[in-house]
């Protein structure tokens, strides 16, 4: 078969290569130009084993040259069980055949293994023999897997302008948020970069270590921080088969997996729809034809422009029915007003203690996890004050930074329900060192939902976890009530400023004389 393509490659002046599958057989013969081969997509052949793709590639080098960074990428990103190169003698024939197949662990920062350059004609008939064992010990060093079938196994990555710390520091939240999707972190990979790469976010150097860590770890997953546009994720997804999403995608999950209410489950779908209506590209087969069959021919319309207005007339729907429970959610505000009775909303950071909080204050049982976003929909009690004192404490969803837009306006209706609030009990775990990043991104947003007018406590909770002086000094310098969610023996402060603020908004204006 040597002898072949270089004579072929020869006489056309191009490159020349076969991808010849374990058993022998001649699945693809592709020709290219001087220079290179351009290997297309195979989608259509499955990664055996879940780790190599089963499929070795060997083509001619003119020039004489050695396997190039193209070849050894290709080997890489394609999974492929083998790249060789043959090198052409000036009389057109073969003179040596260099190979290089996967490393299971980096050689000199180096993820492939270069093989010693044989005549092709006596290369050792090891190839399978060489496989098996190069699987074998891919399989040796990637993890056990434990009994989490179905679970997925991702691998969180950031591309990024900022700082490391600041970098780090949205990392470590993304990997809060994977757990609470119940996703398996099995790497964690962050790339600073000067400027972002428009196609793939990350260099093509970083990216294939991602693919040999995603090999290595049998990742099925990988999860961007940053929002990624359809063409970087078809272009990530092409290079490494996995599946791509980004942080938003994951927030949506969340929500989607958690929410309960028939509002909740609304809202998560209109914030799904938004996002996906401009994602929506036209792909190289059924969303590119026309529709045909009986009333679909001529003109008509694209498949892409029927999910479109699909989805346009959903989210229609989605809106009609959010305005039918807005009303009724209005109705029980109305009726909660006739009997007089103020109102605390609980804000915060997601995962602050905001449930445990309201559970400990009126011996409920509301589901309270530490997992992001564990509340999503807005639940009420009553609590009596000491002094007998009736109020309502309401639990709000969880705020977090960069709450994807699609998000804030989905749930716009249930935030509503905070201008109805006398009080807002601004609940802050301390415990996290990341407090005061999080304070500033919960007071943003209830700005930019002009909320910021009506009192606020500040309630800094888990104060079991940072030591005493600290809590003082955080109290003073936030003006704030210290206490632990999960102690009501703490709650002596925090009931005595909650109740003067309800009575302080509450209290009838004295009368002026008409004398005055």
């Amino acid at each position: 078969m040597a002898r072949s393509l270089t004579e072929l490659s020869s006489d056309i002046g191009r490159q020349v290569g076969v991808l010849i599958a374990r058993s022998g057989q001649v699945e693809m013969v592709i020709v290219g130009d001087h220079k290179t081969i351009l290997i297309p997509s195979l989608s259509q052949f499955r990664a055996a084993g879940g780790r190599l793709k089963g499929l070795r590639c060997v083509h001619t080098h003119l020039a004489g040259e050695d396997l190039t960074q193209d070849d050894l990428l290709d080997l890489l990103f394609l999974r492929l069980d083998l790249m060789a190169a043959i090198k052409m003698a000036p009389d057109g024939l073969p003179e040596r055949l260099y190979a290089a197949h996967l490393a299971p662990v980096p050689e000199e920062d180096r993820n492939w293994h270069f093989l010693p350059p044989v005549v092709p004609t006596q290369q050792p008939h090891t190839f399978r023999a060489l496989i098996a064992a190069l699987e074998d010990e891919l399989a040796r060093v990637r993890p056990v897997r434990e009994v989490e079938q179905g679970r997925d196994r991702a691998i969180l990555v950031s591309a990024t302008t900022l700082s490391r710390a600041k970098a780090q520091e949205s990392m470590d939240e993304l990997v809060e948020l994977a757990r609470s999707d119940d996703v398996v972190v099995l790497e964690t990979i962050i790339q600073r970069r000067d400027r972002v790469n428009p196609k793939w976010i990350m260099g093509k150097g970083k990216l294939s270590e991602l693919m040999l860590a995603a090999l290595r770890g049998n990742a099925n997953l990988l999860v961007f921080d940053q929002e990624l546009n359809p063409s970087q994720i078809r272009s990530i997804t092409d290079h490494t088969e996995l599946r791509v999403i980004d942080r938003t995608q994951l927030i949506l999950d969340i929500f989607a997996r958690r929410a309960l209410s028939r509002e909740g489950k609304l809202q998560i779908e209109m914030a799904q729809l938004k996002y996906m209506l401009p994602r929506l590209t036209r792909r190289d087969d059924a969303l590119s034809r026309l529709t045909g069959g009986i009333g679909g021919r001529g003109p008509g319309e694209t498949r892409l422009e029927v999910d479109r207005r699909r989805i346009n007339d959903r989210l229609a729907k989605l809106a009609q029915k959010l305005k039918e429970v807005s009303r009724e959610r209005h109705q029980r505000r109305s009726r909660r007003r006739k009997k007089e009775l103020p109102v605390l909303s609980l804000v915060g950071y997601t995962n602050a203690g905001k449930s445990t909080l309201l559970n400990s204050l009126t011996r409920s049982q509301i589901v309270a996890e530490d997992k992001l976003f564990a509340t999503l929909d807005p639940t009420s009690r009553r609590l009596r004050f000491p002094e007998e004192l009736e109020v309502i404490v309401t639990d709000t969803v969880g705020f977090i930074r960069h709450l994807p837009e699609p998000l804030l306006q989905a749930f716009k209706a249930t935030l509503e329900e905070l201008h109805e609030a006398d009080v807002l009990l601004h609940v802050v775990d301390i415990s996290n060192p990341r407090y005061a990043e999080q304070v500033a991104v919960v007071e943003e947003i209830l700005r930019d939902l002009d909320l910021h007018a009506i009192p606020t406590l500040r309630v800094l909770n888990k104060i079991d976890l940072v030591p005493p002086e600290e809590v003082a000094l955080l109290a003073d310098r936030y003006g704030a009530v210290p206490l632990c969610a999960r102690d009501p023996g703490t709650f002596g402060p925090f009931l005595r400023e909650a109740q003067r603020l309800v009575r302080k908004k509450w209290q009838p204006a004295p009368e002026v004389s008409p004398e005055a």
